[in-house]
């Protein structure tokens, strides 16, 4: 008699086809943005620029791809890069391509991409080859803060992204910590010295509510601040010297060692 099967069995059973395959769908369906500076100017670099870079002198065919110029420019004719179109696109054509006279970079170079490398390439034309200057000269841009959901925690705007973190890991922030607490803290950190009885008898009786930027403000304004300084800055320049002599030291170890053992061989006839 074949087996039975409840009715909760068979349900648990057919939402869990169901969910994977959602899953596996949406696997396929997915697929990561190609960046252009992080993805494909290496391959670039690595494979084409030797012959197609800024080198005048090197270049071949009065072709770049380093420049969004020439990279979407028509040469010989032809579009090097079609936003969206690898099979319009020269340069997809020459690195996909099997016949010897077409294929770039030529079989005989030392330069071969990869069939990940090409298909990255493939990817990223079919995504609209989205071009992105040299990081160094991108124009500064504030990101957006994100919403919290704590938001009477946030002071700064560095505050949001701090908290986001800490929502997205499921995770509480501190409680603020003490006025006791913080003065000794900033003290410690500006002057390396601890805060006098005094001073935090007048912090805890200050109730105005810049009292901590004022406090900040003073000590970096302090002989102390100036002192716990030199000391810091004086300690890692006192190591440096401690390091560099000790290498001085014994340098001549490694000088003398061949020629002081070339000479005890012959002294000793072997």
């Amino acid at each position: 008699m074949p087996p039975t099967y409840s009715r909760r069995a068979l349900g648990a059973f057919s939402i869990i086809v169901v969910v994977s395959s959602i899953t596996a769908s949406a696997d396929d369906k997915f697929e990561p943005q190609v960046r252009f500076n992080a993805d494909v100017r290496p391959i670039l670099a690595d494979a084409c620029f030797s012959c197609h870079g800024p080198d005048a002198k090197q270049r071949q065919g009065e072709l770049r791809l380093d420049t969004e110029e020439g990279l979407f420019a028509q040469h010989d004719e032809r579009a090097v890069v079609v936003p969206g179109r690898p099979g319009e696109s020269e340069l997809y054509r020459r690195i996909s391509s099997a016949d010897p006279n077409v294929q770039m970079p030529p079989p005989d170079s030392d330069r071969k991409l990869t069939q990940a490398q090409i298909d990255k390439l493939r990817k990223w034309i079919e995504q609209g080859a989205p071009w992105e200057g040299h990081w160094s000269f991108q124009p500064l841009k504030r990101p957006p803060i994100p919403k919290v959901s704590q938001s009477q925690w946030v002071r700064t705007p560095i505050d949001s992204f701090v908290l986001a973190k800490l929502d997205a890991n499921m995770l509480l922030p501190s409680a603020d910590a003490s006025p006791e607490t913080l003065l000794r803290r900033v003290t410690l950190d500006l002057t390396g010295l601890p805060p006098t009885p005094e001073e935090i008898d007048a912090y805890l009786a200050d109730s105005s509510p810049d009292r901590y930027e004022r406090l900040v403000d003073r000590l970096l304004a302090s002989p102390a601040y100036g002192e716990h300084m030199r000391a810091v800055l004086g300690g890692k320049e006192l190591w440096r010297r401690v390091r560099l002599q000790l290498l001085i030291k014994r340098i001549p170890n490694y000088i003398d060692r061949t020629a002081d053992n070339f000479c005890s061989l012959n002294c000793n006839g072997t």
